[in-house]
């Protein structure tokens, strides 16, 4: 495996090396490319290369050079990916920065990466300066994609410029920048190089594993935040395996699903856990999209029991799978567990197995340690998770401090809790800053749905003056009192819930919940029940 990674072409030049070896697989968009509106839905691999040479002219022509920072922001599509490739074939560093962030963070996050270049669109410039917030004013040059703006240069002022010589960057250099989710506060900025993200956590991407690598044959769908760490090595991943087709959907309508997926029918699908569940409307009746669907993969955050069941008796595949990852921006994929139909056993069950994952042999380790004595936990013990792993960030941009408290030799701090079992699986519990002690809120979130299908996403959130309050989201923000008391009878003591539409949960852009804002909102910013050190 390690001879086979060494080979994988660093980001700048991955799309035209796949391009002289002829790469087949077919791609397959739900609407053009935001830098090249007028190119269609329907791409190869030569046109993906050629994008990615054009947009390097564009940047080079606005004055980038090897070794600058160009900040990415713009609506969730794959060309994110293909802007980044475009920086990085020049020699200079993309930053993805997702376009859904408050403007005050985005803010933050460009005074640290000090960038000489800012791609963005009208529409989210026009947000920040609502919100009192110049964008444009915090980097020397601004390009908008879909036109002209305050203080910006559009795109097609330099469209068609000469495409610059390659200058790609050395394996242990800085080659990619993406935030972290700041789901408890500002996100970080996290660092990685060509060894860490495409040799490190690019390993298992790159490699057909039985049952869970795509192969040849495949039709693979993905669904994701294209502006996260995760998509390049996915991209280098399935530009080696290439599957058949590859259907990239950009936006989390289910009709738009239903519309792109209905031609092509998927048999291989990752999507947001969020977007999985929007798609639940369309996992009912005899001839879903789904039905020749063999595996499902989840990524960015925990996907529920309740949202598993519904798509592996959507699939008409009997052996088909949902391989549930854990991991995070600063290492890529951890652990990871394959459910059944079978695994899932019966709904509403107290404890789901879903969360019991392994590590993967020869990649990635994990532990568990008391979080004061940072000793290893005994079996049962819950603690502190710690990986070891080849993939793990290079920094944290302007905060190296918060890095290294992170770092113990080989070890990484997830900042997550968990525990060990006696069979050696690892049993994830919470965030640490989000704990409570003889309970898993992470481990509720999952019972709840399951158990009250009205219940479409679940968030529970602790407290120090009371029972963990409750954040349930339903199609007309209502709940029947006497489900809810039924459902909840063998359970922990919870305060009364606290119910909306899915709407109007507060989100990011990879779809998680950020519980700092539920805690503003909704509690009054009550502290937690744990440090929160290691966030």
């Amino acid at each position: 495996m390690s001879r086979l990674v060494r080979d994988l072409p660093g980001l700048g030049a991955i799309f035209e090396t796949y391009a002289d070896r002829r790469q087949p697989t077919k791609f397959f968009l739900n609407r053009p490319f935001d830098i090249a509106p007028d190119s269609g839905v329907a791409h190869d691999i030569d046109s993906l290369a050629t994008l990615v040479r054009e947009a390097s002219g564009w940047l080079h022509a606005a004055g980038v050079r090897a070794g600058d920072r160009v900040a990415l922001c713009k609506q969730n599509h794959f060309d994110y990916v293909l802007l980044s490739a475009a920086a990085a074939r020049i020699g200079a560093i993309p930053a993805q920065l997702s376009g859904m962030a408050e403007p005050e963070v985005l803010a933050v996050l460009l005074r640290r990466l000090d960038a000489a270049l800012l791609i963005t669109e009208t529409d989210i410039l026009a947000a920040a300066d609502e919100s009192g917030v110049d964008l444009a004013g915090l980097v020397p040059r601004t390009i908008c994609l879909d036109g002209p703006a305050k203080s910006a240069t559009p795109l097609d002022d330099l469209r068609g410029a000469p495409v610059p010589p390659a200058r790609v960057r050395t394996d242990q250099q800085p080659m990619f920048i993406s935030h972290s989710s700041g789901t408890t506060g500002t996100p970080k900025l996290v660092v990685h190089s060509a060894r860490t993200i495409l040799q490190g956590m690019g390993k298992i991407e790159a490699v057909r594993l039985p049952i869970a690598g795509a192969t040849r044959h495949d039709v693979a769908c993905h669904a994701t935040a294209f502006a996260h760490m995760r998509c390049i090595p996915w991209a280098g991943g399935m530009l080696r395996l290439a599957p058949a087709k590859q259907i990239i959907i950009a936006d989390s309508d289910p009709a738009i699903a239903e519309r792109v997926l209905r031609p092509h029918m998927p048999t291989y699908v990752e999507a947001l856990p969020s977007t999985y569940q929007i798609w639940e409307d369309i996992t009912s009746g005899p001839d879903t999209v789904f039905a020749r669907t063999r595996l499902f993969l989840n990524t960015f955050d925990a996907s529920h029991p309740a949202t598993m069941r519904k798509f592996l008796n959507a699939t008409k595949v009997r052996t088909a799978v949902w391989l549930h990852g854990y991991g995070q921006s600063e290492t890529g994929p951890m652990a990871t567990k394959l459910v059944t139909r079978q695994s899932l056993g019966e709904a509403g069950s107290r404890h789901p197995s879903t969360r019991h994952m392994r590590p993967m042999p020869g990649i990635t380790k994990l532990k568990v340690v008391n979080p004061d004595t940072m000793k290893d936990a005994k079996t049962g013990e819950p603690g502190l998770l710690m990986t070891q792993t080849s993939g793990h960030c290079l920094t944290y941009l302007g905060e190296l401090d918060r890095w290294k408290a992170k770092v113990s030799g080989k070890w990484w701090n997830t900042g997550d809790w968990g525990v060990k079992t006696r069979s050696g699986a690892f049993v994830l519990m919470d965030r640490e800053v989000d704990s409570v002690p003889d309970m898993s809120c992470i481990e509720l979130e999952d019972v709840l749905p399951d158990r009250i299908p009205a219940v479409r996403e679940a968030a529970v959130l602790s407290r120090p003056d009371g029972s963990p309050v409750p954040f349930l989201c339903t199609d007309d923000g209502t709940l029947d009192p006497e489900e809810w008391r039924a459902a909840v009878a063998d359970l922990p003591p919870l305060a009364e819930p606290i119910v909306m539409t899915y709407d109007e949960m507060p989100r990011i852009g990879s779809g998680k919940i950020p519980r700092n804002v539920l805690r503003s909102r909704y509690l009054d910013n009550a502290s937690t029940l744990s440090t929160g050190q290691w966030t």
